[in-house]
């Protein structure tokens, strides 16, 4: 098995060669894609940032054709986990034991990872949301496309910068969002688009929560082999706690999270998490990826609500609501001719008999199985590697998408009505709101200039 390092050149070189050695990794893919001679069955050449079980269930899903090279996480036993995967990983990851781990080089920090591509032709991101930015746009600008997991970006801003480096580097990223290629989901919001339902009036999706601010916790021992620093990333170097970051410690909203999961400094915690395949069928639904609302109203009356939680309303420019509604069961689209409510990988409409042609239960039956599978959409973005066509979500509407979700927890934050540029993405008139749109990234974890 592949030893443990912090890389250096002569390190991952060194890994390089014995991969070589062993008969895994293909000429670079770069080559053929410039010469338009890249073939369907060509060697994609990759490295996972991020070994949580999502990053595991990313390797799960790799089409055939894509080999890990390289993995990268803070927490090297993480790293050991996916090299000698425990429990129900050990056979969900029998192709890659058996075939790249003992090739597989492993790096700490992505920051000495992404400074060696020509060792892999692209790269997949499935770390906290907070460290999603920045390794995206040191990979665009070093060559490689990209996989990034949702939410896409801890702040407005930073999307705005990711998409600019992905335009100007001519990468190819897709969003994790997986609704965008199942046929279920793709079916509903063509057929809302094209006026199945007539004109939308609302949509109603679940009120997800927002973060909690960050708690003044006891300091404790770091995690052996966690690089704490590394961790934190561009946010406020905190005095260690395992409730930070460690997974299934407590209980929030009735459900184990992440530790990190929780906390503002690292997320919007379920607004932005599942709040952000809501708001991405409702962007693609209603034509609405190169734009959003343009009105914001927290819930400010009523029951008493904890501010993260208060139900919001958002308002397009040609009139149609979108609601965050604890009523809400799935996401149901409001048209002149019925509704048309749309979990994920199905939908039902009302009345009946408005869709007689949709695609049947085998369409659905792919996408089933453990870690919620997204082989279809990775195999999409692997692809979109070789053709270089867009791939299915696309990182405008991966950012735009986000925004919306961004934009509840800033009004719930604030407690108030804010109105809303899409086309300038700022607030008209609100200096104070305007603030929330970025962050301060602390030295060292600075966005490149591209």
């Amino acid at each position: 098995m592949s030893a443990f390092f912090h890389v250096s050149r002569r390190g991952f070189l060194r890994h390089g060669v014995v991969a070589a050695a062993g008969g895994v990794l293909a000429p670079s893919l770069r080559a053929a894609v410039r010469s338009g001679k890249a073939e369907p069955s060509d060697t994609v050449r990759l490295a996972i940032i991020g070994m949580g079980s999502r990053g595991k269930y990313l390797i799960r899903d790799l089409p055939e054709s894509a080999r890990v090279v390289a993995i990268c996480d803070c927490h090297e036993d993480r790293m050991r986990e996916t090299l000698r995967p425990p429990g129900e990983f050990a056979n969900l990851l029998r192709r890659f034991c058996e075939r790249d781990a003992p090739h597989c080089a492993t790096v700490q920090d992505y920051r000495k990872l992404l400074d060696r591509p020509k060792a892999f032709d692209a790269v997949i991101i499935a770390t906290p949301d907070h460290q999603h930015v920045l390794p995206a746009m040191l990979a665009c600008q070093a060559g490689l496309d990209v996989y990034l997991e949702k939410a896409l970006t801890l702040t407005i801003a930073e999307g705005r910068a990711l998409v600019n480096a992905v335009g100007k580097t001519k990468r190819i990223l897709q969003v994790g969002s997986q609704q965008r290629s199942m046929e279920m989901n793709r079916f509903s919001c063509d057929f809302i688009r094209r006026g199945g339902l007539g004109r939308i009036s609302r949509v109603d999706l679940p009120n997800h929560p927002g973060p909690m601010p960050m708690a003044a916790l006891p300091e404790e021992a770091v995690s052996k082999g966690l690089a704490w620093d590394l961790f934190c990333g561009s946010t406020p170097l905190l005095p260690y706690n395992r409730r930070l970051w460690e997974k299934d410690v407590f209980k929030v909203d009735g459900v184990l999270w992440r530790g990190w999961d929780v906390w503002r400094n690292y997320s919007g915690h379920l607004m932005t998490n599942w709040g952000a395949h809501s708001a991405d069928m409702v962007q693609l639904a209603l034509g609405m990826d190169h734009t959003g609302p343009v009105e914001i109203r927290p819930d400010t009356g009523g029951k008493p609500v904890e501010p993260r939680s208060r139900p919001v309303t958002m308002r397009y420019a040609d009139g149609v609501e979108l609601r965050f509604t604890p009523e809400a069961r799935g996401w149901v689209f409001h048209g002149e001719r019925g509704q048309l409510i749309m979990p994920r990988n199905q939908f039902k409409v009302d009345p009946p008999d408005l869709v007689r042609d949709g695609p049947g239960p085998e369409a659905a039956r792919i996408w089933n199985g453990p870690g919620h599978v997204a082989g279809p959409h990775v195999k999409n973005w692997i692809e979109c590697i070789k053709t270089r066509k867009e791939p299915n979500a696309p990182v405008e509407a991966g950012h735009r998408s986000a925004t919306i979700c961004h934009l509840a927890n800033i009004a719930r934050e604030l407690g108030r009505p804010l109105r809303w540029n899409p086309e300038t993405e700022a607030f008209a008139g609100d200096a104070e709101a305007d603030a929330l749109r970025d962050r301060p990234r602390r030295p060292g974890f600075e966005l490149p200039a591209m």
